[in-house]
């Protein structure tokens, strides 16, 4: 009879045991699921918005440096005693176009032609033109 008491007895430990162990288990589940919910979670969204604010840095700075890097140059247009301004010239051009469509320039070919006293445009591949030097 002792032994069916002790038997009994280690059950019941045994099951206390593993009534614990699974308490346990489940506080450590709440506490994974918590930690997870309020640090992981937060801390991954931080570190994407970071890589996202650092990439548009990157492209800003590549767009800065390529703005300051860019060499400008001059071309002054000599001939029967005058001098024309390229730049003039494809400013003329753009105006030209724009007073009669509303497209975006995408694409301008200027052909300057000084015996005529006029420099040719195409804009786009398609709208064609005509401005006086």
């Amino acid at each position: 009879m002792a032994t069916k008491k002790v038997d009994v007895m280690e059950t019941k430990a045994a099951e206390k045991a593993e009534t614990k162990k699974a308490e346990t288990a489940k506080k450590a589940e709440a506490a994974k699921k918590v930690v997870t919910e309020k640090v992981v979670e937060p801390a991954k969204k931080a570190a994407a918005k970071t890589a996202e604010v650092a990439k548009k840095a990157t492209t800003e700075a590549k767009k800065t440096v390529a703005k300051v890097t860019e060499k400008k140059a001059k071309v002054v247009l000599q001939f029967a005693g005058k001098e024309i301004n390229t730049e003039d010239i494809v400013a003329a051009a753009k105006k030209a176009y724009a007073s009669d469509n509303k497209a975006a320039v995408k694409e301008l070919t200027v052909y300057v032609k000084p015996e005529d006293n006029a420099a040719y445009y195409v804009v786009n591949g398609t709208v064609t033109g005509k401005v006086e030097l």
